[in-house]
């Protein structure tokens, strides 16, 4: 069975936000978008809902989390490539984004990691395929 993903987020100011990832190639479902939230399509699987702070509050029954304080989750977004890592990481950062941590390369994995317009992070990753299908550990001991 396949499911959907709907990661939800909020934000202080959404057009800013959806500029913002609009730069990083994402396009919106404009079926679900309104002055008040934007439908971000990541895949035919997987979306992240951009949410007004007052919007998602709605949703949750827990105070918001400052995310320039605090780190609640990671969003981590698959590349094709290394270089398409550090073109959306680059990309990311000329449109605002702050510089999460340097690159880190674990031979099978390369990642580059930045925080958004609000302070969530967001990782960019390449993982070798010959890693996704025989899992890390398999990988490792092959190449060792």
């Amino acid at each position: 069975m396949s499911r959907l993903l709907f990661l939800n987020l909020p934000v202080a100011d959404l057009a800013a936000s959806r500029a913002f990832f609009a730069k990083l190639g994402f396009e919106f479902n404009e079926k679900f978008c309104d002055a008040g939230a934007a439908c971000m399509v990541v895949s035919d699987e997987a979306f992240v809902m951009l949410l007004q702070r007052d919007r998602f509050a709605e949703f949750v029954t827990k105070p918001l989390a400052n995310s320039d304080e605090t780190t609640a989750l990671t969003v981590c977004v698959s590349a094709e490539s290394r270089a398409e890592v550090d073109s959306l990481a680059d990309t990311a950062g000329n449109a605002g984004a702050g510089d999460a941590k340097g690159p880190q390369d674990y031979g099978f994995m390369y990642q580059r990691s930045f925080y958004d317009l609000d302070g969530h992070l967001w990782e960019i990753a390449w993982m070798d395929p010959v890693a996704v299908e025989k899992g890390p550990a398999e990988f490792a001991a092959d190449a060792g």
